[in-house]
């Protein structure tokens, strides 16, 4: 069994929606080998994916590879995924299996309290961030880089989580919006970023899409 560094946290029938798509990405990485697998739910709502045949092994690294994992222990220096939990004025904690603490200076997103810093770059709840592990942990060089693209660039962004990106992509067909945006890029599986063309309110397509989506939403503003 791998289990995968994105977690399914909603009930009922979305619960069963979102496994359903997730189903088809796992398909989507080891459809091609020979495997059987199995998607669940872990008790701390983590993806985990049971899988047996001759290539289980390699299944198990890509499927690693695409989504990160969740194990127990860390090495100092290596780069690791956890999902964003919780932050206050001491910093991000990011739930990794365990929970882990990246203090507010080594978050490295330029100034502001990780509140601040949460809303400038859209980071909504349960968004899967890589680590680097140590005494303190820190984000991860190529995760900053990420951030700070979103900032940079001339799209602006609307983070969503709580839905799949199929629900997403109906969204926004449905509110009208289907050319106001470029993609919507998976961020995990229920955590998505509607990348907007150019010309686009990020503010303002929060307003026009929100009261269709029951999720946690933050703009990213170049």
């Amino acid at each position: 069994m791998v289990v995968l560094a994105t977690k399914c946290y909603v009930e009922g029938s979305a619960r069963e929606r979102a496994l359903d798509g997730m189903h088809s990405l796992v398909d989507n990485v080891v459809g091609d080998l020979d495997v059987e697998w199995e998607v669940g739910v872990r008790h701390d709502d983590f993806v985990s994916v049971t899988i047996t045949g001759d290539d289980a092994v390699v299944a198990r690294n890509a499927l690693g590879e695409e989504w990160g994992t969740v194990g127990t222990g860390f090495e100092d220096g290596e780069v690791y995924v956890g999902t964003l939990e919780s932050w206050d004025e001491d910093g991000f904690v990011l739930d990794a299996g365990e929970r882990v603490r990246i203090p507010a200076d080594e978050l490295g997103l330029g100034p502001g309290t990780p509140s601040q810093i949460r809303d400038r770059f859209g980071l909504v709840q349960h968004v899967p961030l890589r680590f680097v592990a140590g005494d303190p942990p820190r984000l991860a060089d190529v995760e900053r880089d990420r951030l700070f693209e979103w900032t940079r660039s001339d799209n602006g962004r609307l983070n969503v989580n709580s839905a799949t990106r199929g629900e997403v992509r109906a969204t926004l067909n449905r509110a009208g919006h289907a050319r106001d945006v470029v993609t919507v890029e998976r961020l995990g599986l229920l955590e998505q970023s509607v990348v907007c063309a150019e010309g686009t309110d990020p503010p303002g397509l929060l307003a026009s899409v929100g009261e269709y989506l029951p999720a946690e939403l933050k703009c990213v503003i170049p």
